[in-house]
């Protein structure tokens, strides 16, 4: 083979991989976090229960979250963040980060996806001012798994937060106590090409604002969740939202139910 058509074939081969090669680090971590989600629906007998998540106020998937212990333990991993608008469909992803440790005798590395299914807004609001430290700033327990999971006991009715992580195709309950989440403000900066960009704005704005991985997400999201509608939030914007009285009102914090109305979600459970 001449040394012409060799290059001609390498530069071929490289064109072919630069499609593959345009995402960027934020994009990648939400087509992760799709994935995480779309598992649900093919493992439902172990899986986290539908009934939990149509009730969600937000939700955070921390795809491949790395455990490390050296005799103590550490966990870090990146994620996004949902929360339900007041039109009852998911807001779009702002990115997080999961930090935490464990003490006990432990050795080597372990991948695992982390999944936290927020009851109320208390808990985002923190994440949003700065950070919320699980089990310290909101209460959280290991969530039922199962069609069927319900939410049985003292400790669990009273928790802000339910937590998974799934390996090996199945999720589980897992206990986060002191564990941190907090904002990624230079992922939500290089995804939304906004260096000021603020989480309100993020969950505020509509669908289009946002690049098609976030609406795939969402959509995936939503599938999910069945009484919510089966296409993405397209309404509101990061100034104001339309209710369907046509007045428009200027955004609440994350465009969400008052505080009384929380309260009554919160007792769904």
């Amino acid at each position: 083979m001449s040394l012409r058509v060799r290059a001609t074939l390498l530069l071929a081969s490289l064109l072919c991989t630069v499609p593959a090669l345009a995402a960027t680090k934020e994009e990648s971590r939400v087509a992760d976090a799709t994935d995480v989600i779309d598992q649900l629906l093919r493992i439902p007998e172990q899986s986290i229960p539908p009934a939990l998540l149509s009730r969600a106020y937000a939700i955070a998937v921390v795809p491949n979250v790395i455990k490390i212990g050296f005799g103590l333990g550490a966990r870090r991993g990146k994620g996004v963040l949902v929360v339900r608008r007041e039109d009852k469909s998911w807001s779009n992803p702002a990115f997080v980060t999961l930090t935490g440790g464990s003490i006990g005798w432990q050795i080597g590395a372990q991948s695992t996806d982390v999944v936290l299914v927020f009851k109320t807004r208390s808990g985002v609001d923190n994440i949003a001012n700065g950070k919320l430290t699980l089990g310290a700033d909101a209460a959280v327990a290991a969530g039922p798994v199962g069609r069927q999971g319900a939410v049985a006991t003292d400790a669990r009715f009273r928790a802000e937060v339910f937590s998974y992580s799934r390996s090996r195709g199945l999720f589980a309950g897992i206990s986060l106590e002191g564990a941190g989440v907090t904002m990624d403000r230079k992922a939500n900066a290089a995804f939304y090409g906004s260096s000021s960009i603020t989480p309100e704005q993020i969950f505020a704005s509509s669908g289009n604002f946002a690049p098609q991985v976030a609406n795939n997400f969402v959509q995936v999201l939503t599938a999910q969740t069945q009484r919510l509608p089966t296409q993405p939030a397209m309404s509101g914007g990061v100034a104001s939202v339309k209710t369907e009285s046509s007045q428009e009102s200027s955004v609440r914090t994350f465009g969400i139910a008052e505080a009384d109305d929380t309260k009554d979600y919160a007792e769904e459970f």
